[in-house]
């Protein structure tokens, strides 16, 4: 082993956040390191000195110890190794984190610009971490980085979103109190990523699960209650009896809860709300603004759902076809089509329904709400569904023209939109016509399309168009003539007039169910009075309200959230009046600790404010958060709710939170091949597998798999064509790859790099474990090209191979193309081509003869945000003693980006045999050179005796050969 090898850097303790420096240590040995900037020695000693202080991980445990430790631990050879990650890794990562490196300090000088990059934290699961989690993580990693190089104070913080049903429901299944599986599963996830070398600052790590924290969350429901936007209201919810707790509807799947399959039903319950609806309009109008994916804009809007129209009352009929005191009232969009209305459709839900339904019809109607409240609202409004309904028994008339039309219960129509009822225009509404046909209602035609080959009495017409069928001279109305906008606007006119409705602005959005029957979850700071039941919030200086400790978790079976089992909890008295209390028993749902939890990492030790005022307008907004298209309505809309309320009581500064949203694709779990075989037990091809009805799939490894044209097909049996597939990951599926097991074996920065290698950031991508060992390769390549080759024992020199010359003009042009190129891709979150073009840089580079140290260190820290390990190791090794994580990034000169290349003919005896690619500012000497070098002409020049050499620079160089040199060749 080289000697050098075997000693250990002694470096100095450093205050947190200052750049580690080597210093002299015992004169026993001493190496001199030179570059153009600066020149130093670094002291090497045969001490060694203990894991604790200073730089630690780089200074105390040398090289050699590291790879005596690799060597116990890892059974695979260090001559196999492609570079020694192993050692690298683990020793740079001790480095981070004992010098703090990523640390953002409180105090920062704030006349340096900003960079707030965020990862959408993660739910610390039992699983921990697979690959396609560390996707957007190293994303904003690289930006991270790369900002910090560019002179930007970053803000790169992570936490956890901690409390929520799955804990809770393993804590019923185990016994295990939730917060001993969450703090394990934390300590899993920060593990794993650690071990991927994120640049996190760890000093603002957050827990939505610890009181510091959800102490601030639930003074901001304080804030909402006294605003009255929380409120609470006698609701239909989604109720899983076998959960014992309400569920969203994101969490209901076919009926039954998409944890543990349970049935799920639709029940009044009180609950806590939160009225989002007051800031529908500001939602919408703010969204233009935002430097979002425009298709999660969309999804937006379309949630909140912005729509124009008007209320209209539609009065019920008695059996003696006689006005009663009871008034329907419906919204629709399109007033125009009043004529139209063949039938009213109210809600399952609906609070006047028990009113509506005759004596003959009440059997039937209640064995069809009782259907309908076990379907999710997405099922109800499903469009493709056959829709259903039951005749309530009771007519309503229409005020437009005075026709008695029946009224319908459905599922299509929603409790909690608009006003529950609808008109029904089967005319002109899809589902209206599909319902009408089925149950022989009458269709009439009110709108005429201004284009005739759209006019089909077959099928409904839902465009604008030109009224007809519309006159009533009892009611006063006509509209006939007008087009469908102008109709519209008549209609509101005469329904005010008359007293008969009004005009409407609705919104799909519905307030925010706010409550949840779990034990896991942020307490409610509420109490309610015992002989009144009025219900008075806690005072500020009373929180946070902890939860108390369980040990029995499971539902009570009456409703009652598992915390009413917490007696001496519950009850308690008004510190104000003194009279006997219970406290709120229902917690807060998961979405409530990560609507905010972006405002605390600007300052998360603030014991007396939600988040100081200063550091909130430096830091504010996010610049760039990162996340799963999963999360694009309901966390994003949540959050902008709550930052909104917040601006309007001078928490913020900013009307909106994240100002650049970027979703990152789903990384799929590794390509399977499906061959079928049929009942013989023969393999079938996959077109013929759904023909044949009686097929067995079968797991075909990919070693026996080749592709055929577009398709893939059995290597043995080429006419055998196989089903290829992949699907997310996931534990049921079993297609989940561990990065830990990456990790081991190629490296985290491999790791990193081929996530950011496989395509578009925004891309879905197809795992493929042998695909990364074409950038461990590069990696590899790069390790040798500045270290140098191994020694045959695997192991490699102390230093790197870099001189102290002036780079040459082609090698200047290399490195700002590279530099030019890496720059771009980065800041257009392009990192796959960026990837590329650092590669081309390698390919040029190991076709020089010598590698100036100026061009190396630069490339050293263009792969830097990439893969930080080895760049801090190649940095160190060519001659530096700090950490390159502040070192400035490289700017690419426009001198150098410049193609100053041209094509040059060359003839011999003034015939043109060629071309060469030469320099704009080439000498004839040179050009002669690259002439002999080429292949094509060298059998005309080399070894044949010259006469002369004519040379135009840019235009042409013609070589006259000696006449015998030209006889030779004649004969």
């Amino acid at each position: 082993m080289n000697p050098n090898l075997q000693t250990l850097l002694h470096v100095q303790a450093l205050p947190p956040r200052s750049h580690a420096f080597l210093v002299p240590s015992q004169r026993l040995g001493s190496r001199k390191f030179t570059t153009k900037r600066r020149a130093f020695s670094l002291r090497l000693c045969n001490k060694s000195f203990g894991y604790g202080s200073g730089i630690r991980s780089l200074v105390t445990r040398g090289v050699s110890e590291v790879e005596g430790e690799g060597r116990e631990k890892e059974k695979q050879p260090v001559a196999k190794r492609a570079y020694p990650f192993h050692e690298i890794e683990p020793k740079w990562q001790r480095y981070w984190e004992e010098n703090r490196s990523f640390r953002t300090p409180d105090e920062i000088d704030t006349s340096k610009p900003k960079f707030y990059v965020l990862d959408m934290f993660p739910y610390p699961s039992g699983a921990g971490l697979h690959v396609g989690h560390p996707l957007g993580y190293t994303a904003t990693d690289i930006l991270a980085r790369f900002k910090r190089m560019q002179g930007y104070n970053v803000l790169h913080p992570m936490g956890w979103d901690a409390f929520g049903l799955p804990a809770e429901q393993y804590a019923i299944e185990t016994g295990t109190h939730p917060k001993i599986t969450t703090l394990r599963n934390i300590n899993r996830f920060r593990s794993q990523l650690k071990s991927l070398g994120f640049s996190y600052d760890w000093d603002r790590e957050i827990s939505t699960t610890e009181p510091n924290y959800y102490k601030w969350t639930q003074w901001i429901f304080l804030q909402l209650l006294k605003r009255g936007l929380a409120y609470q209201a006698e609701v239909p919810v989604n109720w899983c009896p076998a959960l014992g707790t309400v569920l969203a509807n994101e969490e209901v799947v076919d009926g039954v809860s998409e944890r543990g399959g349970h049935p799920v039903i639709r029940k009044p319950m009180r609950q806590w709300m939160l009225k989002i609806t007051a800031y529908a309009d500001r939602l919408l109008e703010d969204l233009d603004d935002l430097d979002w994916p425009e298709s999660v804009k969309e999804m937006q809007r379309n949630w909140i759902g912005r729509s124009e129209g008007a209320e209209m009352e539609f009065c019920v009929l008695d059996s003696n076809g006689q006005e009663r005191e009871i008034k329907v009232t419906v919204f629709t969009t399109r007033p125009d089509t009043i004529f139209g209305a063949t039938y009213l459709v109210v809600a399952p839900e609906h609070v006047l329904l028990s009113s509506l339904v005759s004596t003959a019809q009440s059997k039937y109607v209640e064995e069809y709400k009782d259907l309908a409240s076990r379907k999710s609202d997405l099922e109800r409004t499903e469009l493709q569904k056959e829709k259903t309904g039951v005749f309530t028994g009771c007519y309503a008339r229409n005020p437009a023209n005075g026709e008695a039309i029946p009224i319908w219960v459905a599922d299509y129509v929603l409790g909690s939109y608009g006003t529950g009822a609808i008109m029904a225009v089967p005319g002109h509404d899809t589902r209206d016509y599909e319902f009408a046909l089925k149950y022989d209602i009458p269709i009439c035609f009110v709108v005429a399309p201004d284009d005739k080959s759209l006019s089909d009495s077959r099928k409904a017409f839902s465009g604008q168009g030109t009224i007809i069928n519309s006159s009533n001279s009892t009611s006063g109305l006509d509209i006939n003539g007008l087009c469908s906008k102008e109709a519209a606007s008549k209609v509101i006119e005469w329904v005010e007039k008359t007293g008969n409705g009004k005009k409407k602005v609705n919104f799909k959005l519905r307030d925010w169910l706010f409550a949840r029957q779990r034990y896991w979850g942020e307490p409610i700071p509420v109490i309610f009075l015992d002989e009144t039941d009025e219900t008075v919030p806690l005072l500020e200086t009373e929180l946070p309200l902890t939860l108390p400790e369980l040990d029995d978790f499971t539902p009570t079976g009456t409703g009652e959230p598992p915390l009413s089992k917490a007696l001496s909890w519950v009850k308690t008295t008004d510190p104000s009046s003194g009279k006997a209390a219970k406290r709120e028993t229902s917690t807060m749902p998961q979405w409530a600790g990560s609507c905010w939890y972006y405002l605390r990492f600007m300052d998360p030790n603030n014991s007396k404010e939600l988040v100081d005022k200063a550091k909130e307008r430096y830091w504010s907004p996010v610049d760039v958060y990162v996340g799963g298209a999963e999360h694009a309505v309901l966390h994003l809309l949540y959050s902008r709710f709550w930052h909104k309320v917040l601006y309007d009581i001078g928490v913020v500064s900013t009307k909106e939170p994240f100002q650049c949203v970027i979703n990152q694709g789903l990384i799929l779990g590794e390509v399977q091949y499906l061959a079928f075989r049929d009942s013989e037990g023969n393999f079938i091809s996959a077109e013929f597998a759904d023909m044949l009805g009686e097929s067995d799939q079968e797991r075909i490894p990919e070693e026996k798999v080749v592709k055929s044209g577009d398709s893939f097909v059995l290597k043995e049996n080429p006419k055998i064509r196989l089903l290829a597939r992949a699907h997310k990951m996931s534990k049921s599926r079993g297609n989940v790859v561990n990065p830990d097991d990456v990790v081991s074996e190629y490296g985290a920065d491999s790791l990193r790099l081929y996530e950011m290698f496989m395509g578009p950031l925004r891309d879905s991508k197809t795992w493929n474990t042998s695909g990364i060992e074409g950038v461990h390769r590069f990696l590899g390549r790069t390790w040798r090209l500045i270290v140098g080759s191994p020694s045959p024992d695997g192991t490699f020199k102390d230093g790197t191979v870099a001189v102290d010359e002036e780079p040459t003009m082609e090698q200047l042009r290399s490195l700002h193309r590279c530099i030019a190129k890496v720059t771009e891709e980065i800041e257009g979150t392009r990192f796959n081509t960026g990837i590329s073009a650092m590669m081309e840089f390698l390919n040029a580079a190991y076709k020089w003869d010598k590698h100036p140290r100026l061009i190396i260190e630069a490339f050293v820290i263009l792969l830097s945000p990439y893969a930080p390990h080895m760049a801090e190791e190649l940095w160190l090794r060519l001659g530096h003693s700090t950490s390159l994580t502040y070192e400035p990034f490289p700017k690419a000169n426009p001198d150098y980006l410049k193609d100053s290349t041209i094509v040059l003919p060359v003839q011999i005896n003034g015939k043109t045999r060629g071309t060469i690619q030469v320099e704009e500012a080439c000498t004839e000497e040179d050009a002669f050179k690259l002439a002999l070098e080429d292949e094509k002409l060298a059998k005309y020049l080399v070894g044949k005796s010259i006469k002369k050499k004519i040379y135009v620079p840019g235009k042409i160089l013609n070589v006259i050969l000696d006449r015998q040199n030209v006889e030779a060749g004649v004969r």
